[in-house]
C-alpha cells in the first residue's frame, strides 16, 4: 500500500500475532480464575492460622502506638543543665538547698546534682516526673529518675520497683540509689536526695537535697556501671 505523505502512520499487525493477543488474553483470565479459586481455598483451609495472624499483626500496631505516644517521656540529656556550682574536693556540700558538685566528680555525677538542683522549688506530687521529666511535682522516683537523667544515666522515668533492678549491685563509687517497693532515695557524692526526711518529720514531702543521712535498712542498693 502507498503511503500518502503527512498522512498518519498505522500499524498493520499481521493476522498471526493478533491471534496471539487473543490467546493470552484468555489465558490471563483463565490464570486470575484459577488463582482466586486457590486463594479462596487458602482461607477455607487456614483460617485459624490467619485469625492468628491478624491477632498478632493487631497487637503489634497497638505496641507500635504506646511506643509512639511514650517517646514523649524519653531524656535528652541537653533538656538538662550543662554547668553549675561546684566546690573542691570529692564530696558535694550543700548550701542553701543548692548543691554544689565536688570538681573531682566525673562529668555524669556533676550533671546528676545540677540537674536535681532544678527541683528545689516544686513540690511533692504521687506520681509526678513519670509520664515526662518536666512535670509540675515530682515524687521519690520520679526525682531520682530526673536526676539521672540529667546525667544521661536513664532514657525514661523509672518506678521504685524498677529501681530495685537498676545498674548493678551495691554501693557507688560516686551514685547509689537505694530502692524497695513503695520508695527510692539517692546519695550522689555523699548528698543524699530525697522527699522524705524521717529524721524530721515536721519537714514537709519535697524532691529535695536531704541534710541529714538516712538508714538504707530494708533499702537494696543499687549503682550505675563505672559509678
Amino acid at each position: 500500500m502507498k503511503r500518502v505523505p503527512g498522512a498518519p502512520v498505522v500499524a498493520n499487525f499481521p493476522p498471526q500475532r493478533r491471534r496471539r493477543r487473543i490467546v493470552n488474553r484468555r489465558s490471563l483470565k483463565v490464570c486470575d480464575e484459577n488463582c482466586a479459586c486457590l486463594a479462596g481455598r487458602f482461607l477455607k483451609n487456614n483460617r485459624h492460622l490467619i485469625e492468628i495472624i491478624v491477632k498478632l499483626l493487631l497487637r503489634n500496631s497497638v505496641l507500635g502506638i504506646a511506643l509512639s505516644l511514650s517517646t514523649t517521656a524519653f531524656a535528652s540529656v541537653g533538656q538538662f543543665p550543662a554547668s553549675g556550682p561546684t566546690v573542691p574536693g570529692n564530696d558535694a556540700v550543700l548550701r542553701n538547698g543548692v548543691a554544689h558538685a565536688p570538681v573531682n566528680a566525673p562529668v555524669s555525677v556533676k550533671r546528676a546534682i545540677w540537674a536535681a538542683n532544678q527541683l528545689r522549688t516544686k513540690p511533692y506530687r504521687f506520681g509526678g516526673g513519670h509520664k515526662k521529666f518536666h512535670d509540675t511535682g515530682y515524687d521519690c522516683s520520679g526525682t531520682v529518675s530526673y536526676a539521672l537523667a540529667g546525667a544521661g544515666l536513664v532514657s525514661i522515668p523509672m518506678n521504685s520497683k524498677e529501681f530495685r533492678n537498676y545498674g548493678t549491685r551495691g554501693p557507688g563509687k560516686w551514685i547509689t540509689v537505694y530502692a524497695r517497693n513503695g520508695h527510692t532515695f539517692a546519695v550522689i557524692a555523699g548528698l543524699r536526695l530525697d522527699t522524705t526526711s524521717p529524721h524530721n518529720p515536721s519537714r514537709r514531702w519535697a524532691p529535695r537535697w536531704q541534710p541529714t543521712e538516712r538508714m538504707p535498712r530494708g533499702f537494696e542498693a543499687r549503682h550505675p556501671v563505672g559509678l
